[in-house]
């Protein structure tokens, strides 16, 4: 008879159970050494980064290099620690670690070549340097250098973009769906996302500029010279593109070497022309008493691309014309930057400040000029309004006196910030920079977007400076119904809690705050039907351009009072209610509008409209 040693059985089992915990332990013991190793190290790397975030704020490029290598350094450090641990790689949330360090790793190698690249010019980019033959030279000698030998540096642009795409590819292997929404009161997983998709926004910003930047000498002018057309829009009298065009300039550029050959009234140009033609219907309907289409009133089209074509079409027929190979547009908020930025300046023997004035509650340049432009006189002001272009000519030659260092970086800054703002407008006749600058979102096109859509214009017929009193909000309500079709409300509201000014033209007052006469245009997806539409005084007009369809009404906002429009429809088709987004384009020329967003009555978004807005449902 077959015996079993059940005794053995149980020993066996005993050892390899032991086996097993000793193993276990081991692992355990091996994971929380790596993890104390990786922590200690993550901690030394995150107060390296704070240091170089400190030192990026005092704007000094030597000590710049100094602490970024120091980041460096402990980067590779933590990169070598991290390596321990990707034999686990098949473990996701070690896959996701393993290709963050990777994308970090990317993102410093482009990081280390664009500040190399940088520090020979960090001086006239707002970074303090030591004295060198380069820094010794006057501010406008230095930018001719730097155009002149910029094409050295722009080779490594290619580099740069292939290292921040390779960290855009890694960084998109992260999943935040197998993360947890929430680890106590921490927001985990909206945390990955919002981090995912600001990180792909600006590789795709590098991405995008990257065609213009490598044409930074050509447009400076380093091959032959270039001429731009400078516009000044006055924003306090709102058009579609940003605001009544009141003055012109012409910038010549040759080498990096800049001057201004004419700064004039934009009527000079409109009396350049011998013969102008009928009026649009836009300007028949709604504008008091203008039968003829000037110049002055050409930017219709809140796309600013399509301005530009109405504004030549006029231009052609000056006396007064050149041929530009670009055109920038400012508005007022870039003037009230600059006096910020390099304090007050005289034109005409006039101070201009960007200090608050109590005569109109707003800074003092701005109600200077108005004075200057708008008041009435007893006497024939010739090129009245070419002050404007003068205050701009010495704004301009007080930037290339000062040493760069001191003003350039906050210059730039604030540059950057109104081109995101649509406060400075872009248009280039070469095709390719035109592209590029359309991708940045820095020519004010009106996008195609596969989603919901929205652009509300307004342009202020009225001939007042009405826009500097009157304040707008905008509360979007979209309905996905169960059906599949989606029904919008959209409605604007405008405030103007000021008094009306003394407009008399005997007693000369200055007339800036009258009823404003308001032409409003809703620009929504193609083929979406408008339900009603309440609040305009004129008969309503649907249609399709650039397109979209469009609403069009008319309202007048008075002094001390309010209005509001009310626009209800259902979309087109093409929209769906499954992963619902929605592109609210800014106009040019505003500030601080409100925008409220619902969907499906859950508030989404309560806050400004400062730049364009993409909106997700949740």
């Amino acid at each position: 008879m077959r015996e079993f040693n059940f005794g053995t059985k149980r020993k066996r089992r005993f050892r390899f159970i032991a086996i097993f915990l000793v193993v276990l332990a081991g692992l355990m013991i091996y994971s929380y050494m790596i993890y104390r190793n990786l922590s200690t190290k993550g901690k030394i790397l995150i107060a390296s980064a704070r240091e170089l975030k400190q030192t990026f704020s005092q704007n000094d490029i030597d000590l710049l290099n100094n602490k970024f290598q120091d980041f460096s350094e402990k980067y590779n450090d933590f990169k070598k620690s991290a390596q321990s641990i990707y034999w686990a790689s098949f473990i996701p949330y070690i896959a996701d670690f393993k290709n963050g360090v990777e994308a970090g790793d990317y993102l410093i190698r482009a990081a280390y070549e664009s500040i190399k690249a940088i520090t020979p010019y960090a001086d006239l980019i707002g970074f303090k340097k030591g004295q060198s033959s380069f820094v010794e030279r006057s501010a406008e000698e230095r930018l001719q250098t730097a155009i002149l030998t910029l094409d050295k540096v722009l080779i490594k642009v290619d580099s740069i973009s292939e290292d921040i795409k390779q960290a855009e590819v890694r960084i998109e292997k992260v999943n935040s769906n197998r993360y947890p929404k929430k680890l106590g009161s921490i927001q985990i997983r909206d945390r990955i996302e919002i981090a995912k998709e600001q990180f792909t926004g600006l590789a795709s910003l590098f991405v995008d500029a990257k065609p213009l930047v490598k044409k930074l000498p050509e447009i400076f002018g380093s091959d032959k010279e270039k001429i731009y057309l400078v516009l000044f829009q006055n924003d306090k009298e709102l058009r579609a593109s940003g605001g009544f065009l009141t003055a012109y300039a012409v910038f010549k550029v040759k080498s990096g070497k800049m001057t201004i050959q004419r700064s004039k009234d934009i009527y000079t140009l409109d009396d350049s022309i011998s013969s102008h033609p009928v009026a649009p219907r836009e300007i028949v309907t709604y504008h008091k008493g203008v039968s003829r289409f000037f110049i002055r009133d050409s930017n219709l089209s809140p796309d600013f691309p399509t301005s530009v074509e109405l504004f030549n079409s006029l231009y052609k027929n000056s006396g007064e014309k050149v041929n530009y190979d670009g055109i920038i547009a400012l508005d007022t908020n870039v003037l009230v930057d600059m006096l910020t930025i390099f304090g007050d300046t005289e034109a005409r023997g006039i101070r201009f400040s960007a200090k608050q004035d109590e005569r109109c509650d707003c800074p003092q340049v701005i109600y200077t000029l108005l004075n200057e432009i708008d008041r009435p006189v007893g006497y024939i002001k010739e090129d009245r309004k070419g002050v404007l272009g003068d205050l701009m000519y010495a704004l301009f030659y007080k930037a290339i006196g000062f040493s760069p260092s001191k003003y350039w970086g906050t210059l730039i800054k604030e540059t950057f910030k109104n081109l995101k703002e649509k406060h400075v407008l872009i248009f280039f006749t070469d095709q390719d920079l035109q592209e590029s600058v359309e991708r940045l979102n820095f020519a004010s096109r009106i996008k195609d977007f596969a989603g919901d859509y929205l652009h509300v214009s307004n342009v202020n017929f009225a001939g007042a400076k009405a826009n500097l009193f009157t304040t707008q909000s905008i509360t979007s309500k979209t309905k996905l119904n169960g059906n599949g079709e989606i029904t919008r409300e959209v409605m604007v509201e405008f405030r103007n809690p000021y008094p009306h000014s003394d407009c008399s033209l005997e007693r000369g007052g200055l007339c800036l705050n009258a009823t404003l006469r308001n032409w409003i245009r809703f620009y929504v997806p193609k083929g979406s039907e408008l339900i009603s539409f309440d609040g305009s005084k004129k008969k309503v007009q649907t249609y399709d351009d650039l397109g979209k369809t469009v609403f069009e009404g008319y309202l007048e906002v008075t002094p001390l009072g309010k209005a509001q429009v009310i626009v209800k429809y259902s979309l087109a088709s093409e929209v769906k209610a499954k992963d619902y987004k929605l592109l609210i384009q800014k106009q040019p020329g505003t500030y601080d509008d409100k925008l409220k967003v619902e969907i499906d009555g859950k508030k989404i978004y309560d806050g400004v409209l400062d730049v364009d807005k993409e909106i997700k449902s949740k």
